[in-house]
């Protein structure tokens, strides 16, 4: 019952996936892609990423980002790394995910991110300490996907060069690489400051600065949008749902 449960998760999330690209140019599924449901069910993920499944509810992501195995993947903002678990699996056992943190990130983050490591899930993952600006050592390039999952907003009131950040992006993915990028969203027109207050970001902002760099969006997921989100709040202590917008870059080929 339950593996069926799974298979029927996973076949709607695929089609949910298929009927929501707006905006951008729909992109198609690729072959060889692994049963995201079974990589979620996984009985040595922890408990506490359990719980977090409930509020994050990855397996749209999963499907939208359609991350392979032999992929090579950069993780931005890693944080404690529970994304970079989920891309870990979906690239596993031939591919490597970079999990990039700023080198002031909080003691206890990177306690949390440091056990992780350790563990047989996270053998294909290395830890960059990096500013986000410089996320990469020369030697990692020629990306197949980079994820930027809810800090993009965090950018705009640290000591980050989002323009030459966003170069970086563009330069460590090889042609026809892809961004993914979610975040909170803030009201249309909103100023660069609701970063801070509000830990939101304006969807035309990110677009904007991302074309700049030359990426071209492809696809946008609607899978965690919430229209009644007012969008004057907080996200950090939302009240209510927060509506968030997911994108996909491409680099051209």
């Amino acid at each position: 019952m339950a593996n069926e449960l799974g298979r029927r998760i996973a076949i709607a999330a695929i089609v949910l996936i298929a009927s929501t690209a707006i905006g951008c140019t729909g992109a198609s599924a690729q072959a060889g892609t692994p049963d995201y449901a079974a990589l979620i069910a996984a009985p040595d993920r922890s408990d506490a990423d359990r719980q977090a499944d409930k509020r994050r509810d990855p397996l749209p992501f999963l499907a939208f980002a359609e991350l392979r195995p032999g992929m090579k993947v950069l993780d931005m903002g890693a944080g404690a790394g529970y994304s970079t678990e989920l891309v870990a699996r979906a690239v596993a056992p031939s591919g490597i995910v970079y999990a990039q943190n700023q080198r002031d990130f909080s003691e206890r983050a990177k306690a949390a991110l440091a056990a992780r490591l350790a563990t047989p899930a996270m053998k294909n993952s290395v830890s960059l300490s990096r500013p986000f600006d410089d996320p990469l050592p020369a030697d990692v390039h020629d990306l197949d996907a980079i994820t930027f999952l809810f800090f993009y907003h965090d950018t705009t009131y640290m000591d980050v060069d989002r323009a030459q950040m966003d170069r970086k992006l563009f330069a460590a993915l090889k042609p026809g690489g892809v961004l993914l990028i979610a975040d909170h969203a803030a009201k249309a027109g909103a100023d660069i400051a609701v970063g801070k207050s509000l830990h939101r970001i304006d969807e035309a902002v990110v677009r904007g600065e991302l074309e700049s760099a030359g990426f071209k969006c492809v696809a946008a997921g609607e899978f965690w949008h919430h229209p009644e989100d007012t969008r004057d709040f907080s996200s950090m202590r939302p009240p209510n749902p927060v509506d968030e917008f997911v994108l996909k870059f491409q680099k051209p080929m």
